[in-house]
């Protein structure tokens, strides 16, 4: 059961195909390194590959929310709990240095986020390849997506296969300007950017909304085309 929105947020219906600008044409290969990679303060940088089928999944049940205001109500998320990967895999083989609580998420698209461990040691934060009972569709993430539903859309990173620890912030850049990525992102908190507040951001992202969904759209098409 989808809970009430947000304050700002409206029912977009199903989840479209959408980011920054920049990423409308960046269709990653479904052939490239299939490993998630794990590095930073670690005694041993890592590459999950098999090991990641070996643990339990899960399913969860959660609404997406866009920091432009879109949310997307009652998504059927499978995979496996982003703590279960940190607890009987990177725990044991990466070994992090136990004060590595600055996280930073990075895509095989070239998008990149941050979130503190403990956001996501929570237990509706999964590392999801299966959506509504189907397979992940690259549009959405595939083979691998980040899924935060406590953060806005920006957190929860497609195409995800690399994974830093650090002790602290090694001088990491947003993809998108710095106003526009909050350290936590939480939508209870309406925190949609790191300078403005959060309910003037509305007024700034929603015009965005159609514009952005039209080209992210067409890029899709006319990629489609060129492989037919």
């Amino acid at each position: 059961m989808s809970l009430p929105l947000p304050k700002g947020q409206f029912d977009i219906g199903e989840m479209p195909r959408f980011g920054l600008t920049q990423f409308a044409n960046r269709f990653p290969s479904q052939d490239d390194d299939p490993n998630l990679h794990i590095s930073g303060d670690v005694e041993h940088e890592v590459a999950l590959s098999e090991e990641l089928a070996n643990l339990h999944r899960v399913e969860i049940v959660a609404d997406f929310h866009c920091v432009t205001t879109w949310s997307s109500l009652g998504l059927r998320w499978q995979g496996i709990l982003f703590k279960h990967v940190f607890e009987e895999l990177i725990r044991p083989l990466a070994k992090p240095d136990e004060n590595a609580t600055f996280v930073i998420l990075k895509a095989r698209d070239g998008a990149k986020a941050s979130l503190p461990l403990s956001d996501l040691l929570q237990d509706n934060v999964i590392l999801a390849d299966r959506l509504n009972d189907q397979p992940l569709a690259e549009q959405h993430g595939a083979p691998l997506r980040l899924v935060a539903p406590d953060h806005y859309g920006y957190k929860n990173i497609k195409y995800i296969n690399r994974i830093a620890f650090h002790i602290q912030n090694p001088g990491y850049r947003p993809s998108g300007f710095r106003f526009m990525e909050h350290p936590r992102a939480r939508v209870a908190y309406e925190e949609r950017g790191n300078v403005l507040p959060g309910w003037l951001l509305r007024y700034a992202y929603k015009p965005l909304i159609t514009p952005t969904i039209k080209l992210f759209a067409n890029a899709t098409k006319h990629r489609d085309q060129d492989n037919g």
